[in-house]
């Protein structure tokens, strides 16, 4: 079968098309599941661009969705032509959050979804939403359930409440549609008028161009008259100053993105005037997976794609991410 090898030194340029083995039959308790989409995320740029290191020969991708071809002895939870997406963290079911490692994150520790194909155990799966096709599902397991943890697992979002989005990529994006879905009011910021317009299209109360105004958390809690009640803080130490100043007291932060570097100061006398809560979390369980797509069915929402591209042309898909072009989620079809 056909696939996408990541060669170390890990570069955009060492991506190759190979001819790969095709995985078999699946084993007890596992699935043979024919990949249609999967999707990128900063953390799969980060495997390719090699900022994370893998192993030689790495098939990478985190997310992917397609249909069960064949189960395994002992299978009950999937049948043969279920429409299926991937788990993050295939090892986490539920309850408390493990140590962050990536181990068994497909794309990371082990072959992701840049392939036709794949055998893996059933746990590694969930239903997809029935109202949505492959490509907005495999939107899903990792920028999606990670706005829904966010938001409705660890924020307890409720309606009247006014959250603040950095930037528009997938997870913010995403975070956008539930927040709205939940009664909330949003505000959004960019360095583009243009996907600013477009968020606004989509339902943002309020948009600040970051690149204009270099002092956008004072402006957020200016508007939310007292400060905002959650920050999905996508930028880490060049942006958390600015979610700091804009809560409420006692108002969440939700730290899901180092998009600015991995260290800097945190202007912690700040925080704990405020008494807010500055939290970390990565993706989340399978049972929360479970949970976002029965809302997912119950409201309607759906993933944003701005861009298709097919999975031989998988390096200028990270370019265009790369470049910062897309609105939304880049999808990859197989």
């Amino acid at each position: 079968m056909k696939a996408i090898r990541v060669n170390n030194p890990a570069s955009l340029d060492s991506l190759e098309v190979a001819d790969v083995a095709d995985p078999g039959e699946p084993g007890p308790g596992e699935v043979r599941v024919k990949l249609h989409a999967t999707s990128l995320n900063f953390h799969d740029y980060a495997v390719v661009a090699g900022m994370i290191p893998t192993d030689d020969g790495r098939i990478p991708l985190s997310d992917g969705a397609g249909e069960v071809e064949a189960v395994g002895e002992g299978v009950e939870e999937f049948a043969v032509g279920d429409r299926v997406m991937s788990v993050f963290f295939p090892q986490w079911q539920d309850g408390r959050p493990p140590m962050g490692s990536f181990e068994t994150t497909p794309g990371d520790g082990i072959d992701g979804f840049a392939c036709e194909t794949v055998v893996k155990p059933a746990r590694a799966f969930t239903r997809m939403p029935d109202n949505l096709d492959f490509a907005q599902a495999a939107c899903l397991p990792c920028a999606g359930l990670t706005a829904w943890r966010a938001l409705m697992e660890d924020g307890n979002l409720q309606a009247g409440q006014t959250v603040l989005l950095e930037g528009t990529g997938g997870v913010s994006i995403f975070a956008l549609r539930i927040a709205k879905a939940a009664g909330a009011r949003v505000i959004i910021t960019s360095s583009s008028d243009e996907k600013l317009a477009r968020a606004r299209d989509l339902g943002a109360d309020h948009t600040i161009n970051y690149k204009s105004n270099d002092s956008w958390g004072d402006e957020a809690f200016d508007w939310a008259k007292g400060g905002v009640d959650h920050v999905v803080e996508v930028g880490g130490p060049g942006t958390v100053n600015q979610a700091i100043k804009a809560i409420r007291p006692g108002g969440h932060i939700h730290l899901i993105g180092v998009l600015t570097g991995q260290k800097g100061e945190v202007e912690t006398a700040a925080l704990m005037r405020k008494m807010g809560r500055l939290q970390g979390l990565t993706v989340g369980s399978r049972a929360m997976q479970l949970r976002m797509i029965a809302a997912i069915e119950a409201t309607g929402i759906e993933p944003v794609i701005s861009d298709r591209f097919a999975l031989t042309h998988l390096a200028d898909a990270f370019r265009h991410e790369q470049d910062q072009k897309h609105f939304g989620k880049i999808a990859v079809d197989i």
